[in-house]
């Protein structure tokens, strides 16, 4: 788009071309999802329900943790780096990115090193099958925090793709393989090899990422003197990094509980139903993808009239989207929880809830994207974590008496809930109604 130029300009041809984008990120996402399903069914099979459930627990520990380690900087890399391209301030872009790819490094390695220590120093602090994984995940961690930020850097650039395929297409497929020549080569079918795996599967997507990050950044941002406004970036990523850590704690938090009230072999049972559930929230991811380096840019640039009109077009475009996944996966749920053995169908009602859940909570629109991206930040943090509580108590509350089926309510009731949430945010704060069939925008 040229300098100046309006989003509004064109509304039903820029929207389609997004849409084009959005698709293949999804497709790439669907994909990366056959290579996670294949290699946590070939895991389920290989390990058993028992060992499966316990790498399901370091796994999702492991990404959270990973998130977290960025300080909210790969996000704000989606706010800051499209500002400054539309402002032509390349000193402040090269300092953002030593910056947050320093502190990402630093971050993830001092947590994985005073966890490391903590397991030595006090083993019964987790059950002993516990122990052995968590601490090889503790080598995941600096390689899935600074990937996490490389995404970041190539969604503010518009690299859509280069973003998305090495973390969520080569890395899922190189556990798959790892793990499939680990057992061949006679390495007991566990779930500290599993984790193993994930280490050397993390460690070459990483590579390829960040290699190919450098050399395009090179040709579009020359070396040249940096600027470190430091306090500005920390005030605004550290609430978008609550906010990233509280979403990914919405998609995680169930099986965290879960691992804690129930038997191993029940844990891998919702674990497996959220995989599939995984379809219906790379809808958003993939419209996110595309648009909220978008949003804070139009912002930039005074763009409002613009910002608007690609609000509208992409939440009906993204509701859609969103329920005709949900209903293509419970089509398919049948065939694929079967595939992960036998007792996992009875893992379908819970995944109904789960995609009613998301359907619901995606007719309210890109509100979490217009709050980070437009300033306020803060008030998404503060809702987020709210509703983050309240979900892990409804859980502690739901899940004795209910079980499984307890923990999908709860997170289904609380992810509709926030998206509401954000929604009125959105329009109380920034005057935009983000919901998909909204009529009045001020």
């Amino acid at each position: 788009m040229a300098a100046g130029a309006s989003l509004s300009d064109a509304p039903p041809l820029r929207v389609a071309g997004l849409a084009r984008r959005a698709g293949a990120v999804f497709g790439v996402r669907i994909a990366a999802a056959g290579c996670a399903l294949a290699a946590q069914v070939l895991m389920a099979r290989l390990m058993g329900p028992a060992e499966y459930g316990l790498f399901a627990s370091v796994w999702v520990w492991a990404v959270l943790a990973g998130h977290a380690s960025t300080w909210g900087l790969s996000q704000a890399a989606c706010r800051f780096l499209p500002a400054y391209r539309a402002r032509a301030s390349t000193e402040p872009a090269r300092g953002f990115l030593a910056f947050g790819a320093a502190v990402s490094l630093a971050g993830a390695t001092l947590l994985a090193g005073a966890g490391a220590l903590l397991l030595v120093v006090h083993p019964p602090i987790v059950e002993p099958g516990l122990r052995a994984p968590l601490l090889v995940a503790a080598l995941v961690l600096p390689l899935f925090a600074l990937q996490d930020f490389c995404e970041g850097v190539a969604r503010a650039q518009d690299w859509t793709l280069l973003a998305i395929a090495p973390p969520y297409l080569l890395r899922q497929a190189g556990v798959m393989l790892a793990m499939l020549a680990a057992v061949t080569a006679g390495a007991p079918p566990v779930a500290t090899v599993a984790v193993a795996c994930m280490l050397a599967a993390t460690a070459l997507s990483l590579a390829v990422q960040a290699g190919v990050i450098r050399r395009r950044l090179a040709r579009v941002l020359p070396a040249g003197r940096r600027a470190y406004p430091w306090r500005g970036w920390m005030r605004t990523a550290l609430p978008i990094a609550l906010v990233d850590l509280a979403g990914s704690g919405f998609n995680f938090a169930d099986v965290l509980v879960l691992g804690f009230l129930l038997e191993p072999a029940e844990v891998g049972l919702y674990f497996a139903a959220t995989r599939l559930l995984q379809c219906v929230v790379f809808v958003h991811y993939a419209a996110s993808s595309v648009t909220a380096q978008r949003f804070a840019e139009a912002e930039a640039r005074g763009d409002r009239a613009g910002l608007v009109a690609l609000v509208r077009h992409w939440s009906r475009l993204t509701l859609l989207a969103t329920l005709g996944t949900g209903l293509l996966v419970l089509a398919g749920s049948p065939l694929l929880l079967g595939l992960f053995g036998t007792g996992f169908h009875s893992g379908l009602p819970l995944l109904a809830v789960l995609v009613a859940g998301h359907v619901v909570a995606g007719a309210f629109g890109p509100a979490e994207d217009l709050l980070t991206m437009l300033g306020a930040e803060r008030l998404c943090a503060a809702i987020t974590a709210g509703l983050l509580l309240l979900s892990v108590g409804l859980m502690l509350a739901l899940v004795p008496g209910l079980g499984v089926v307890g923990a999908a309510l709860a997170a289904a009731l609380v992810v509709v809930l926030r998206g509401l949430l954000l929604a009125l945010a959105a329009w109380r704060r920034l005057g935009i109604a983000t919901p998909a069939f909204a009529r009045s925008r001020r």
